[in-house]
């Protein structure tokens, strides 16, 4: 009888941490980016473009929806790494001049 409070509780945890995994496609955060802006979103893809100096700067990361811009302020992975994001949804980033429609701030990143 004791099995039961103890397997239902072991099948809620494992739930809430697989839904705490998701990632956010990046086509959804395009197609509608008032709803995610000043949102925390987690994105994977390949870094498809990237530029910067010494410890700043930004790449694009392409998943299989689109692509995005990332700012960062820990330095970019190279062109052609595969890299997940996790970060704060923002628009109308002007950087170095060139203007981008919707960005992340990077909070965090991996490269895999």
């Amino acid at each position: 009888m004791r099995k039961k409070p103890a397997l239902l509780l072991l099948a809620l945890f494992a739930a809430m941490l697989l839904s705490s995994c998701g990632y956010t496609k990046i086509g959804r955060i395009n197609a509608d980016p008032s709803r995610y802006r000043n949102r925390t979103v987690r994105v994977e893809g390949r870094v498809t473009n990237s530029f910067g100096a010494l410890f700043a700067g930004g790449y694009q990361v392409q998943d299989d929806t689109g692509k995005i811009f990332v700012i960062s302020n820990r330095g970019v992975p190279s062109s052609g790494s595969s890299v997940q994001v996790s970060g704060t949804v923002m628009n109308g980033i002007t950087v170095m001049g060139r203007s981008f429609g919707t960005a992340i701030q990077e909070r965090d990143h991996h490269v895999r």
